[in-house]
């Protein structure tokens, strides 16, 4: 359900290391009583809420309405339960740029120390990736990806892609419980400042289009290389995001004797394969409502979602000793061992019960 709405620009720049050191303590005193209330797997619920990602990046003082909020804030959770996996059953891989390449590798050496099977949570990093860079595509590049996950297995994504042309980013939220599809509506949220059309072959209105794409990745015959070879001389209906440009008949072949040869059962098993990316798909959906007849859908998957100050002064400068007496007050209540934890509890809810009318 549409809630609200929200605008990310696009800033350059990244967080000072004085704000930076205090988001990654803030962080880690945040994530600590959370866990220590209701368990990680409500931090991973709470990850995936676009507005609760949202609301804790300017709790962080980080630019309350800048696209870095999502990499910063990413980051300082990372950081921030460095050293307290364990003890909290909650663990971070992934980040920004080259960090989000070593995703793979970071949950198989978590799960190697847990003694669990890395490889379900391996596939859902990677093909979470390879949907909102591939099977959605609206022009935005991604540069940006969080895994996190619990020692039981459960996991969220956060992961942001980048429009240098538009100056804006879009982020992307998953959440693995009650995941019935990585390829039918798996987003929680997609969070932008624009909507545009976009091949989205992930909405329920591309089942059609994802069978035919499909069974065009297994029969890599006569007539569908010819039919990609005459693209160019087809005049597109304005309503269609594919450009002629954009496929090379070439190419197409050599993915098609790649995928004939692997034979996928379902569009989730093509989109993993290596080497089908964005203009596969793209070509691919094309040919296929050509013969088929089987449209992809053009629907924008993006929901429009979306203290301490913030670093640009926006709506103050950072308070400074306010943010440090936040960190040592959350600090304080979790270490002080001679008070009862529901005594804790009680009296940060009766804080919380007191900010309310403050605020109205």
């Amino acid at each position: 359900m549409r809630t609200g709405l929200a605008q990310l620009p696009l800033h350059g720049g990244k967080a000072p290391r004085w704000l930076f050191s205090r988001m990654v303590r803030l962080a880690r005193e945040v994530v600590c009583h959370i866990t220590t209330e209701y368990g990680p797997d409500e931090i991973l619920v709470r990850l995936s809420d676009p507005y609760w990602f949202q609301a804790l990046g300017c709790a962080l003082g980080f630019d309350w309405h800048s696209s870095g909020v999502t990499t910063t804030t990413c980051g300082a959770i990372k950081e921030g339960i460095r050293g307290l996996e364990k003890d909290l059953g909650f663990y971070a891989a992934g980040g920004k740029g080259a960090a989000s390449r070593k995703t793979p590798q970071e949950i198989i050496t978590v799960c190697e120390r847990l003694s669990r099977a890395p490889e379900a949570l391996v596939y859902a990093s990677r093909l979470s990736a390879k949907v909102d860079n591939s099977a959605v595509q609206d022009n935005h590049q991604l540069y940006h990806h969080s895994f996190f996950f619990t020692k039981d297995g459960r996991w969220c994504v956060v992961q942001q892609g980048m429009n240098d042309a538009t100056g804006t980013a879009r982020r992307y939220h998953w959440l693995g419980d009650g995941l019935d599809s990585f390829v039918n509506e798996p987003h929680a949220a997609i969070c932008c400042d624009t909507r545009q059309q976009t091949l989205n072959l992930v909405a329920n209105d591309s089942e059609k289009s994802r069978i035919a794409i499909t069974e065009l990745a297994a029969q890599p015959d006569k007539d569908v290389l010819s039919t990609l070879a005459r693209l160019p001389d087809l005049v597109l209906p304005h309503r269609h995001e594919v450009s002629a440009a954009d496929v090379n008949p070439r190419y197409i072949k050599k993915i098609l004797l790649r995928t004939y040869e692997r034979a996928p059962k379902d569009f989730e098993a093509l989109l993993g394969i290596e080497g089908v990316g964005a203009k596969t798909l793209r070509a691919l959906a094309l040919v296929a409502e050509l013969i088929y007849g089987a449209r992809a859908s053009t629907r924008d998957p993006a929901r429009f979602s979306f203290a301490h100050g913030g670093k640009d002064g926006t709506p103050y400068p950072v308070d400074r000793a306010t943010y440090d007496r936040t960190i040592d007050v959350l600090h304080a209540a979790l270490a002080r061992a001679k008070v009862d934890r529901s005594d804790k509890i009680k009296a940060l809810k009766c804080l919380a019960t007191f900010s309310r009318p403050q605020e109205q």
